[in-house]
């Protein structure tokens, strides 16, 4: 959702914009109309882990082709942590900046939890306070990977008791 403001404000200043939208399937793909009403069918990629909505693949695959023909001279993305990973070093091989939005590590948006903790440029950095935006090719994407992966128990667990322990779940929808 973060990449359509700034793909409205390129499109309005007069910049070529292409959108690369991936997901595990069709429908857990996001915000395509709100695009397909700001760009143009041929700017529009769209990919599909599964194969069940447009390219068979992920982003990385219409990123390089769009680098290779020069029609991008910067990259912006924002998703999964190891998607931007890939992203970055994609665009890496074609010496083009890429900007990374690191606000899907974040929890509490002040930088007291510490949970979106992030060395970039070999600086510790909080996403919620110094970002979300980063230089991806300065961002350690790796360690932060690692990061994210420590309470996957946790949450796995936590995920199986949602509605006994979420006050949302027992409100009564109206």
């Amino acid at each position: 959702a973060s990449a359509f403001p700034v793909a409205k404000h390129l499109v309005e200043t007069g910049h070529e914009v292409h959108a690369i939208m991936g997901a595990r399937t069709k429908d857990l793909l996001l915000m395509e109309d709100q695009f397909r009403e700001l760009l143009d069918e041929d700017h529009i990629h769209i990919t599909t882990d599964d194969g069940s909505y447009g390219e068979q693949g992920v982003v990385t695959a219409p990123l390089e082709r769009l680098l290779q023909d020069k029609a991008v001279s910067q990259v912006f993305c924002v998703g999964p942590v190891p998607m931007m990973k890939f992203s970055t070093l994609t665009a890496q091989k074609y010496d083009t900046p890429i900007t990374a939005s690191l606000n899907p590590i974040m929890v509490d948006g002040t930088g007291m939890c510490g949970g979106c903790r992030l060395t970039v440029g070999g600086e510790t950095k909080f996403a919620c306070v110094d970002g979300p935006d980063f230089d991806g090719h300065l961002v350690d994407f790796d360690s932060a990977m690692r990061r994210g992966a420590m309470y996957k128990a946790q949450e796995r667990a936590a995920g199986e008791r949602r509605e006994e322990h979420c006050n949302l779940f027992k409100k009564e929808v109206k």
